[in-house]
């Protein structure tokens, strides 16, 4: 399988894989494509500029503001983790959605996954995992906490389990995590999270 990344708010496509060599580099979204620049910046200390939407998107110096958490190895292939709107802050800490899927998709009993923040008074927000289990499984919220909890850091666990039929998802196979967030908490609004 060949990996791409492109952007509609760009030229399209951005990276992509060439080759049986660059196939084989697996979870990557291939090398920059000729004449494309991609510039790796710390979210927490890059350019935060004027609050209107163009300004939070497009920097003063002409780069596109993404919001994809990336990185580029020493190869010059580039791998896309998550997205930066999608980070659950749990005291502090940053936890990427996509690690805990992950994780969860590995566990046999599990056919899908996915992760979104849940509001805490305490914390912030909490990971809450949406879970398809295989047919007949006999999984219960323990089980998963317990898996979860052996192979993370503490700020990292998953503290909520709704196991559902299927994961919501845009034709592109993206998980459409604001209807998630609606199953778990139809009347608050989406502006909390």
């Amino acid at each position: 399988m060949k990996g791409y990344y492109g952007l509609s708010e760009s030229t399209g496509p951005v990276s992509r894989s060439n080759g049986p060599e660059e196939i084989r580099r697996w979870g990557s979204a291939g090398k920059l494509t000729p004449g494309c620049e991609a510039k790796i910046v710390d979210p927490d200390t890059s350019y935060a500029g004027d609050p209107g939407a163009t300004s939070a998107t497009l920097e003063p110096n002409g780069w596109l503001r993404t919001g994809d958490i990336c990185y580029i190895d020493e190869e010059g292939f580039l791998f896309v983790v998550d997205r930066l709107k999608e980070l659950i802050k749990y005291k502090g800490y940053q936890v990427a959605p996509a690690e805990l899927e992950q994780l969860l998709q590995s566990y046999p009993e599990i056919v899908d996954a996915a992760v979104i923040p849940y509001p805490d008074e305490e914390a912030g927000q909490v990971p809450m995992a949406f879970l398809v289990k295989q047919p007949q499984s006999s999984i219960n919220e323990r089980d998963i906490l317990d898996f979860v909890a052996k192979q993370v850091a503490p700020y990292k666990k998953i503290r909520r389990v709704a196991f559902v039929s299927s994961i919501p998802r845009s034709p592109a196979g993206k998980i459409l995590r604001r209807d998630l967030r609606n199953m778990a908490f139809p009347a608050l609004p989406s502006s909390k999270m």
